[in-house]
């Protein structure tokens, strides 16, 4: 392994500012890094003006199964820079860690796919069947480039997925969906000392927070890795002024899945409990979901998950977990395609993702490569 080479991959990805956007800059330095290996597959799949996903397939000496490695372009933003002690930009390097925003979440593991894709390519490392690297967008604000890609058949000949999410070292074959909506309430402005000439659309939403806190309680089967299904409402807007009964008003919530409790059955109770709702004269509810994410479901017996498990124990010298994730991430789009596939989640990262100072270790960043390596090789003997 050249660390060298590695560690300079993982910082110029630092340092383009992909918050959210510009994804395409970051394709673009990513597509330079296999121009000169003709047996790569690049194609450039568009998603918006700056914005683009990559897909990089290469090619064995013969066909057989094909596996897919998936990281995304786009981090969180940075919050006040002035309270970072490493720029988040600068891809700052010491002994023991390479810092940046997105270092864990998760342009580590994104990077070590890369390299150890380019690696493959220099060296001709033989191996049968395919591997197909998914380079995507916006996958913290929705799995926009996953959808898109999944949609177009990217992924349809998948025998096998490797998302490079900061999973701290340990083996991750399943984890939570997310369901994210909008409840908007209309109503009727009025004085507050005369609340009959109005209709309060904060009530309307107390009633909604009200049923639909009973209908989450109902839901008491527990998921033996993942645990309870999750609701929250997070935010709640309305109202013009204090002595003003509000006309309009809104209620956001979150619902964090399980296998138990897929998406498309929760959404459909809660659909059918707003118009319910609305069968009463005084409410005007109106829900709307935003980018829902389904439940990643899988066996920790399966194959591949413990090929994984075998060659991380192996390369790391202690017996490493096989979890679940109580995040969502890409493995949501991409287990839509035409056929099923294991899906492992499995990358260099910490809980510094998201924050100040964000970090990936060097020593965790270099072993993932190991172990990404011997994985696919194992996979497409």
């Amino acid at each position: 392994m050249d660390k060298r080479k590695a560690l300079k991959i993982l910082q110029d990805l630092l340092k383009i500012k992909s918050v959210n956007n510009h994804e395409a800059q970051v394709a673009d330095y990513i597509k330079l890094l296999f121009d000169d290996y003709p047996a790569a597959q690049v194609t450039v799949v568009n998603y918006a003006p700056g914005r683009s996903n990559l897909v990089i397939t290469i090619h064995g000496d013969q066909s057989g199964k094909t596996l897919g490695l998936a990281g995304h372009l786009d981090v969180v933003s940075p919050g006040d820079v002035s309270a970072w002690r490493h720029p988040p930009f600068a891809g700052e390097m010491d002994a023991d860690n390479v810092y940046g925003r997105g270092a864990s979440d998760m342009k580590g593991g994104l990077a070590a796919l890369i390299y150890v894709l380019l690696d493959l390519l220099a060296e001709k490392r033989v191996f049968t069947g395919s591997i197909r690297l998914f380079a995507t967008i916006g996958e913290e604000t929705g799995n926009y480039g996953a959808a898109q890609l999944t949609r177009q058949g990217f992924a349809d000949e998948l025998d096998a997925l490797i998302v490079g999410e900061p999973s701290q070292l340990q083996v991750e074959y399943t984890h939570r969906g997310v369901i994210d909506y909008e409840l908007a309430a209309e109503g009727k402005a009025a004085h507050s000392a005369n609340p009959e000439a109005g209709n309060n659309a904060i009530d309307q939403l107390f009633r909604f927070y009200t049923a639909i806190t009973q209908l989450m309680a109902s839901k008491t089967k527990i998921d033996p890795v993942l645990g309870s299904l999750l609701h929250n409402v997070t935010q709640i807007v309305g109202g013009e002024q204090i002595n003003s009964i509000p006309a309009r008003a809104r209620l956001y919530g979150n619902i964090r899945t399980t296998p138990l409790y897929p998406n498309q059955p929760l959404m459909a109770e809660v659909t059918d409990l707003v118009a319910q709702l609305n069968q009463q004269p005084e409410n005007n509810l109106t829900l709307t979901y935003h980018y829902p994410e389904s439940p990643l479901p899988g066996n920790a017996q399966a194959p591949f998950v413990q090929l994984f498990r075998r060659v991380a124990s192996h390369t790391l010298g202690q017996q490493v977990a096989v979890v679940g994730d109580s995040g969502a991430t890409d493995a949501s789009e991409f287990i839509r395609a035409a056929q099923k596939f294991p899906v492992v989640i499995f990358g260099p990262g910490n809980n510094s993702s998201h924050q100040v100072d964000e970090y990936v270790a060097i020593k965790d960043y270099l072993a993932a490569i190991t172990i990404y390596q011997q994985v696919i090789l194992q996979f497409l003997r």
